[in-house]
């Protein structure tokens, strides 16, 4: 990529948009599965752009907003009892079943937030006497380089760090929303930077089993609009069939040193999700030869149920059941700087989106939002 506006220019978006409407034959409910996607989606006005045949929904692509209650719970619980608990930014502000780690923070806890695990890895070497526990948060795009840290940490002898781990996968996430009645999803727009990671490959048998077409897809507005056209094509052609959209960044196989690393780090587990429940297989954790970097293994967490308060739609809006304006709470109770649930926290949340960026969006938007971007 040579310069950012080439993905940005008004006539390339204008003759995209050209393309799709010649395309279309009827009407599509298209889920963009990650959070940067629908950010952008909203911020550059794509979604009233579109021709109305095209039904974007917003999938649960928030790592921070499907990381579970109960995790945010332990992690609350860690940090009252005296580790040093670090994470990355949105995550400090999600709302936990009784506190969020900022208001955590704000008790006297110390939490700290980074944008690497290495820094968390530095805070352990430089206080050897504290227990440093980094908030592992993402799917597979992050978790290479906490997989990365814990080698590190191995290798130097650093037994004062460890992770608490909220790795989740997005192939099994699909999968669930595809067996979900709720969900109605004729294609998929696959995230760019996970497909960076790991590939498409796994993408290829989902495909073949739900007979639905999937195309990796960037976050420009010209890499969203390309996307869009690849997928409006196999889908009017009836062809379930993965195409790359983001071939400047995304390779089939993926980044083999980071699928390695991830492979050596971690294992496969059954992962809660907040608002849609236990997806098998959907998580990662450390494997059993790293248990001593493990916070979930090194210490005696509490793990009972932590529930959800009430009139928050956040479940239904990740499942893309719902639009934010949709939900009660939206733009009142519910505010970026009083958030109730978890989407309303991250820049990647549909409903921080929403209420920065879609016009009249405080208002009671329908399902599917008609209104002008400012």
């Amino acid at each position: 990529m040579k310069l950012l506006t080439e993905y940005r220019d008004p006539e390339l978006v204008r003759t995209i948009l050209a393309r799709i409407g010649r395309r279309l034959t009827r009407s599509w409910r298209i889920m963009e599965v990650c959070g940067g996607q629908t950010h952008n989606l909203v911020k550059y006005g794509i979604l009233s752009l579109l021709p109305k045949a095209i039904h974007l929904i917003h999938g649960p692509g928030c790592p921070v907003c499907v990381t579970s209650l109960q995790r945010i719970d332990q992690a609350v619980e860690l940090a009252e009892r005296g580790v040093i608990l670090c994470s990355y930014g949105d995550m400090l502000r999600v709302p936990g079943s009784r506190k969020s780690l900022l208001e955590a923070k704000a008790g006297g806890a110390d939490v700290r937030m980074f944008y690497s695990p290495l820094e968390a890895l530095r805070i352990a070497r430089e206080n050897p006497r504290r227990e440093v526990v980094f908030f592992a948060v993402g799917f597979e795009t992050t978790a290479p380089a906490n997989g990365l840290a814990v080698a590190h940490a191995a290798r130097e002898g650093v037994t004062n760090f460890s992770l608490l781990s909220a790795h989740v996968r997005v192939p099994p996430a699909m999968e669930a929303l595809l067996a979900d009645p709720e969900c109605r999803i004729d294609g998929f727009l696959a995230a760019g930077h996970v497909c960076t990671v790991m590939g498409y490959e796994e993408y290829e048998p989902l495909a073949a089993r739900h007979g639905l077409p999937i195309v990796v897809t960037g976050f420009e507005p010209l890499d969203l609009l390309q996307g869009i056209l690849q997928l409006v094509g196999l889908l009017e052609e009836g062809r379930a069939a993965v195409e790359n959209a983001y071939g400047r960044v995304v390779r089939r196989e993926g980044n083999p040193q980071a699928r390695a690393l991830l492979a050596k780090i971690f294992a496969k587990v059954d992962r809660e999700w907040r608002g849609m429940g236990t997806i098998p297989g959907s998580g990662l954790d450390l494997r059993p030869e790293w248990r001593e970097f493990d916070a979930s293994r090194k210490f005696v967490l509490d793990s009972g149920e932590s529930r959800e308060g009430s009139g928050c739609q956040a479940g239904r809006i990740l499942k893309g059941v719902l639009k934010p304006p949709q939900c009660p709470l939206f733009g009142k109770e519910c505010t970026p700087s009083t958030p109730q649930g978890a989407p309303m926290v991250s820049s990647e949340g549909a409903c921080a989106a929403y209420f920065h960026f879609w016009a009249g969006a405080v208002d009671d938007a329908p399902a599917e939002p008609t209104a002008a971007h400012p």
